[in-house]
């Protein structure tokens, strides 16, 4: 599927981009069952707000759990100062997580495309297997930033395989919050890893931590988008390109404050071949178990 030149900008980059990798027939339709699955979601007393937030996170049943189901998280902004929904609940959703490639019909087509066990392949991603998904809103106006991080602190193999197979669903701009990555920081180490705690006490597994493993600060995002002021570039792409990302890039989106959405759907792989400790945070149960790439 990718060129010599596009797996040698992976190889070089830690990320490549794929114009018109989906059509946007099929960008039309998952936006569409997303939106219905939204409407027929109705929040627990507890409402999960997802923050990649370091200082802020506080993990729930609901986030843990959501390795084996589709939860909708809020944005952290969602609500107003009386607790209640500042809009519309399908504007207030900041994504649906993260095993709905292998429960809706709809994002398992998606997620199962021949051609993209063919991308895994071409990169040397040997034995993909499809991990978690998430369909994430960056709502208008409230969508919330995602801190810069490595997809392998929260989805950590050893040796490290996971990559991130993220597909703009709408036109992603500088206005709306693209994503930001830093070109060949690759090739650094992983700074930390994101762990549940508390694992042989089953009252208390509810908790997560970071373990710093190199205290060397990732690249810190632009100021004011001033792709000058980092060493962070912006991926602006059009609905239906496909993002490779490899799982030690840095990579960051700020906020949208337009008044224009940026869906995008992101597909995370491991190796099956790698070891994925129980420590990570998303479990699958099981009778739940992973399924590769290749149908």
């Amino acid at each position: 599927m990718l060129t010599t030149e596009q797996v040698a900008a992976f190889e070089r980059d830690g990320f490549v981009t794929v114009p018109g990798f989906a059509s946007r027939a099929s960008c039309e339709r998952l936006q569409a069952r997303a939106n219905e699955m939204v409407d027929a979601w109705e929040p627990s007393e507890h409402r999960s707000v997802f923050t990649t937030n370091e200082q802020e996170r506080q993990s729930n049943r609901e986030f843990l759990d959501s390795g084996a189901t589709s939860w909708c998280f809020f944005e952290e902004e969602a609500f107003g100062p009386d607790g209640e929904l500042a809009q519309p609940k399908m504007l207030s959703i900041n994504k649906i997580g993260h095993a709905q490639h292998d429960l809706d019909d709809e994002f398992e087509r998606f997620a199962y495309d021949p051609r993209l066990a063919e991308v895994a392949d071409d990169i040397g991603l040997v034995d993909a297997l499809a991990l978690q998904s998430m369909y994430i809103f960056k709502q208008p106006r409230i969508g919330g930033e995602v801190s810069c991080h490595q997809d392998a602190t929260f989805l950590y193999t050893d040796p490290v395989t996971v990559t991130g197979f993220w597909f703009a669903i709408e036109d992603a701009t500088l206005d709306n919050g693209c994503l930001w990555a830093a070109p060949g920081a690759h090739r650094s180490s992983l700074r930390q890893v994101f762990k549940r705690n508390d694992l042989d006490d089953p009252a208390s597994s509810d908790g997560t931590v970071f373990d710093v493993l190199d205290p060397e600060p990732l690249p810190a995002p632009p100021v004011e988008l001033d792709a000058t002021t980092s060493s962070l570039v912006p991926l602006e792409v059009e609905a239906g390109t496909l993002v490779v990302l490899h799982g030690l890039l840095p990579h960051w989106s700020g906020p949208n404050r337009s008044g224009t959405s940026r869906h995008a759907y992101s597909l995370h792989c491991i190796s099956g071949q790698a070891d994925y400790p129980d420590w990570n945070w998303l479990q699958r149960p099981a009778d739940m178990p992973l399924r590769p790439l290749a149908r």
